[in-house]
């Protein structure tokens, strides 16, 4: 059930009716909404509905035993069976294949008869969002941060709440299960505002990333020597509107949807392709999961306390995993490396080159500083969009391809990219005006926009077309 999909409107709206028709009633508001998560995921693949009852069982339980015991040791061994068991379970479904060909691709060059075997599953959605979601509930408990769940319900609907449950945010207990734990009030502000935050991420993903994506993207990264290096320019830089605006319009959708049934959900995304710095992009981009690595593996490998070197290795391995998670690629792998490598390359210049973020309020400079990142952040893009890492070369080389300009540009694409400058680096006070200009219509006002806004996306979209971010 995709959310640029009717059914998911269908769905959001039965949702929406059944929780706010009980929303006095706060047990029976969250049962109607843990059995539409559940629903809402197993409309995706049923047989997998078990494996997130398990992490939820796995890591409601670790908390528990965390509160009751005070030993160290036995602390300890709580903690590693909740990691243990919901990093196995991630580990199975999404690496063990990859790791069981390339061992029997070194055993073949070997010339051993041994084959390890593969074996059949297909990697359930959502799985990595929702495994370190859980695991941030149980680290936070084993250091104390946060007192355990103590009702079964609650946690399972943390775990499980439908609006960001197959691409996030990764949000931390400590900002949803107070929230899930108290009744919601209806407010037809923040429905409004919901609705807004709706709207605004099926545009992103309908009229630009699905656009760019089907015009120009797709054909041009299958077959680059067939363009010339303009349009393969004008194709990195699509790829990198698209993925922004197909994974930023997913977190606007989930945001509002939660908004509408009076839950809030943390930002994911600050324009981030305004950064003047590679550490200042991963502030702005994927914000949950850039914290998460953060909190629960940077700073637990050392973060920048044991000296400069340690520093370097821990953000190299850091991202060298943030990449990882992704998917079982070596251009996943690739792709968290170079940005470990730029953030080390970015710390050493800001400490030793006085190089800091606020170094000269020059425009031009700033500007300089925003163009560099941009186009580092694409090449990494390069290579996170190839299906194989001797694809980059290809991609990369065919910049130097000469051909028709217009070959592979039409006049659309050229409009669709320019939109997506343009929204992505205009004022945020822009955005608020517009939004607050839809907030303040009449329900009757509203309802009309968002019809007409439907339309226009159904006749612009043929067919729903799964988000990026899905896969992981």
């Amino acid at each position: 059930m995709l959310f640029n999909s009717f059914s998911y409107a269908v769905f959001l709206l039965f949702a929406f009716i059944l929780f706010w028709t009980f929303a006095r009633h706060l047990r029976i508001a969250l049962l109607i909404l843990l059995a539409c998560s559940y629903f809402f995921y197993g409309s995706w693949n049923a047989k997998y509905l078990g494996l997130i009852l398990f992490v939820t069982a796995l890591n409601f339980l670790v908390g528990m035993l965390l509160a009751r015991e005070e030993r160290r040791i036995l602390r300890k061994w709580y903690l590693a069976l909740g990691v243990v068991g919901s990093l196995g379970v991630l580990a199975v479904f999404k690496y063990y294949n990859f790791f069981a060909n390339e061992i029997s691709r070194a055993i073949e060059l070997l010339q051993i008869p041994f084959y390890v075997r593969q074996i059949d599953i297909i990697l359930p959605v959502g799985i990595s969002f929702y495994t370190f979601q859980s695991l941030s509930y149980t680290i936070d408990v084993y250091r104390r941060k946060l007192e355990p769940c103590r009702s079964f319900l609650n946690f399972a609907l943390f775990v499980s709440f439908f609006p960001q449950l197959v691409a996030g945010p990764i949000v931390r207990a400590s900002e949803l299960l107070p929230q899930i734990s108290t009744k919601r009030s209806y407010s037809r502000d923040k429905i409004s505002h919901g609705l807004y935050m709706i709207l605004k991420g099926l545009a992103k993903k309908i009229i630009i990333a699905d656009y760019l994506a089907l015009h120009l993207v797709d054909n041009v990264f299958g077959d680059p020597r067939a363009y010339g290096g303009l349009t393969v320019l004008c194709a990195i830089y699509g790829y990198a509107f698209q993925i922004y605006g197909d994974f930023s319009g997913y977190t606007d959708i989930a945001i509002g949807s939660a908004r509408i049934l009076g839950f809030e959900l943390p930002i994911n995304f600050d324009a981030p392709y305004k950064s003047k710095n590679l550490r200042e992009f991963w502030q702005r981009w994927h914000i949950s999961l850039s914290t998460w690595l953060r909190d629960y593996l940077y700073i637990s490998l050392g973060g920048s306390r044991r000296g400069n070197a340690r520093t370097y290795v821990n953000l190299l391995i850091t991202m060298f995993l943030g990449g990882l998670w992704h998917g079982a690629a070596y251009t996943f792998v690739l792709w968290g490396l170079l940005h470990g490598f730029a953030l080390a390359v970015t710390r050493f210049a800001q400490r030793n080159l006085g190089l800091s973020e606020n170094s000269s309020r020059n425009p031009v400079v700033s500007f300089l500083k925003t163009a560099f990142t941009f186009h580092i952040v694409c090449l990494g893009w390069v290579i996170f969009r190839a299906e194989k890492i001797s694809d980059v070369p290809v991609l990369l080389s065919g910049l130097l391809n000469r051909g028709d300009w217009s070959s592979g540009v039409s006049y659309g694409v050229m409009l669709v990219l320019g939109l997506s400058f343009v929204t992505h680096f205009c004022p945020r006070k822009l955005n608020d005006f517009v939004e607050n200009g839809f907030v303040h219509q009449s329900a009757a006002v509203q309802g009309l926009l968002l019809a007409l806004s439907l339309a226009l996306f159904n006749l612009l979209s043929s067919a729903a077309s799964p988000f990026i971010y899905f896969q992981f």
